[in-house]
């Protein structure tokens, strides 16, 4: 079983007529980066701020590192809100200074890590600039800077990749997948499944206020799969109508042919493999994973018919 460094449990939160979580559940293991997942106004937001002591839930628990949360917890946590909140007409130095300040961090070490920091990201530069000066992806950077400043052990990242462009979104993501394997466990949220894809280890996906799927994400993914393959062979022997394969689709190559073929459900993947062999030189056999932007769809739109 994995460690488990956050947990809630059946948290509810209702704002007038409208419920936003209906008894939500995750488990979050130390160490690894968990994506909360879902379409806007699931209620991951909410959850979010629930862990972070912003309000409170209406019933359920909260439990951080094997025990019950209490306030003094909120100074483990580091957390990157979607809506920025920093100080337009402060200087970048002076204002992240602060701001590391009100997490216990020195004058002098918050300078010292500070300076570490936008170095790395090529942004010292900046430090007598007003944030005003500076772009919504550049004053973005900055504050991802604060919010790991401290070496919180929890990190929550809510859309940490909107508004930046390829480039400094990935190395954004390099800084998180770093940042996990340095020990600390990371809350992910988001709506863009290609991120998911790429940097998350488990996952929950919340729809209405309830979870609907979670999971290791490559388990999640095995557990979609439809039992297609993509085959390359030398040359175009697989034959319609066979009972051992359907053939979905069919793509000359320079190095033969690309199949894509259905494995049937009675079949097993040795026999099938073995049937294939039998009629091709294959070059190439792989089992195609649905994405995890299909599943998505597939999840979110089954919830809402």
């Amino acid at each position: 079983m994995p460690d488990i460094f956050l947990s809630a449990h059946e948290v509810r939160k209702r704002f007038a007529e409208h419920t936003a979580l209906d008894g939500v559940s995750i488990d979050v293991p130390r160490g690894r980066i968990f994506g909360l997942l879902g379409p806007n106004g699931a209620g991951k937001t909410t959850l979010i701020r629930i862990i972070n002591r912003i309000t409170a839930p209406d019933s359920g628990t909260v439990t951080f590192d094997g025990r019950p949360f209490e306030p003094a917890d909120v100074q483990r946590i580091g957390y990157l809100p979607e809506e920025r909140g920093l100080y337009k007409k402060m200087k970048v130095g002076e204002q992240a200074v602060y701001l590391a300040q009100l997490k216990g961090l020195s004058r002098g070490e918050a300078t010292r890590r500070l300076k570490e920091w936008f170095e790395r990201f090529g942004i010292a530069s900046w430090w007598n600039k007003k944030l005003e000066e500076l772009s919504k992806g550049m004053q973005q950077k900055v504050q991802f800077i604060v919010t790991v400043l401290h070496r919180p052990e929890l990190l929550i990242f809510d859309e940490p990749f909107s508004g930046f462009d390829p480039v400094n979104a990935e190395q954004l993501k390099r800084e998180i997948l770093r940042l996990r394997d340095e020990g600390h466990t990371v809350i992910f949220s988001t709506h863009n499944m290609g991120s998911v894809e790429e940097i998350c280890d488990e996952m929950a996906l919340i729809n209405h206020g309830r979870v609907v799927l979670r999971g290791n994400v490559g388990e999640v993914k095995r557990r979609f799969c439809t039992g297609d393959y993509e085959v390359v062979a030398a040359a175009d022997t697989l034959r319609e109508g066979s009972e051992n394969y359907e053939i979905l689709d069919k793509t000359p190559l320079p190095e033969g042919v690309r199949y894509l073929v259905r494995k049937p459900a009675a079949l097993t993947s040795s026999a099938f493999v073995t049937a294939l062999a039998a009629e091709a030189e294959l070059r190439r056999f792989a089992e195609q994973l649905p994405s995890m932007h299909e599943i998505f769809l597939k999840t979110v739109g089954e919830g809402n018919n």
